[in-house]
């Protein structure tokens, strides 16, 4: 359990490597949103764009992309003025506080992370040395602010234990109580949302087909079609979810809409049971062409006005910057790194 001597503070963010997907909401914004709205909890958003430039990134590209997952943010609910939103490069403090940890971890648990091992593949010497050490990065990013819970899916859990291990052997190594040990938040229906035209792989916005996923971008026309086009086997909906065990597309279909109406798989089945495919597709695509449209013409009005997503992510920055900078100038003095003057 956290240490009861933090203040509850959540924080999370996503990397702006090409556009938002269906998955990057039901698995994360809409989280977000529902954690901010809770209260309880001081709630801190970032797109953590020096994670996207582990590889190589277009600068135009990433421009556009940084914004576009700040108006997905906004336009899904997150409000600047009860959360704080920024970008990651706009706060040095991460750059600094991930270089102390960079000392404080060592090789071998790197060696373990197996989100490095799948985008390296067998490639690995070729890769940057960002992409083998972002990790400690990630985890400068979740205790530069003292966080003590971070919402992530299932894939980035070991990212959080590996974090919770460099504040335990930074608080021991220098003798302090200084760093809390976050904990994962992982909860929720569709946390891991699949491809639509293979339901064991999942949606990404680099997948070869732009079939393949729903972009937060997409119009209502374009949500439809996709749905409608959504690959699925010759078999009804069953009764139960043990019985979609071995249909990966039609359980990933019914976790979508589980998601999107915010109940259970099981209680889609026992309003949708026996249904084909020809029925539940144009059920699904209302659902989310009803859920997603609204949030996807608030971003278009946003990104139609650069400047001003701008000013709310530099905002936004200036009040990490004063949560953040107390923190890296304490951990300084605990290094032993001489300071002022």
């Amino acid at each position: 359990m956290t240490e009861s001597r933090f203040a509850p503070r959540i924080f999370s963010g996503i990397k702006p490597s090409g556009g938002l997907t269906l998955g990057n909401y039901l698995g994360a914004i809409k989280r977000f949103v529902e954690a901010q709205d809770r209260g309880g909890a001081e709630t801190i958003f970032c797109v953590v764009d020096l994670h996207a430039i582990t590889v190589w990134q277009d600068p135009a590209e990433l421009r556009a992309a940084t914004r576009e997952v700040a108006a997905g943010f906004l336009a899904a609910g997150i409000d600047p003025e009860r959360s704080i939103l920024f970008n990651q490069s706009r706060v040095s403090a991460h750059a600094e506080l991930g270089w102390i940890f960079n000392c404080v971890a060592r090789l071998g648990w790197m060696n373990r992370m197996t989100q490095f091992k799948e985008k390296a593949g067998k490639n690995a010497e070729a890769q940057s040395l960002g992409l083998y050490a972002y990790p400690s990065l990630m985890a400068a990013d979740i205790l530069l602010y003292h966080a003590t819970h971070v919402p992530v899916g299932e894939d980035q859990k070991q990212h959080v234990e590996l974090t919770r291990d460099i504040a335990g052997k930074f608080n021991h190594d220098y003798g302090v109580d200084f760093f809390p040990l976050p904990e994962p938040v992982i909860e929720g229906p569709a946390m891991r949302v699949m491809n639509l035209r293979d339901g064991t792989r999942k949606m990404s916005k680099s997948g070869e087909s732009d079939m393949e996923r729903i972009n937060m971008t997409d119009d209502a026309a374009t949500i439809a079609k996709k749905f409608q086009k959504a690959r699925t086997d010759a078999a009804p909906l069953p009764a139960t979810v043990a019985e979609l065990e071995g249909r990966p597309e039609a359980r990933n279909l019914v976790e979508i809409y589980a998601a999107l109406a915010g109940i259970t798989p099981q209680a889609v089945l026992d309003r949708h049971g026996g249904a084909g495919w020809g029925a539940f597709k144009p059920a699904l695509a209302e659902l989310a062409v009803e859920t997603l449209s609204p949030v996807s013409r608030e971003m278009a009005r946003l990104m139609a006005d650069p400047t001003e997503i701008d000013r709310l992510l530099a905002r936004g920055a200036e009040r990490a910057r004063a949560l953040a900078q107390p923190i890296l100038e304490r951990t300084f003095d605990i290094v032993g790194l001489v300071r002022g003057g």
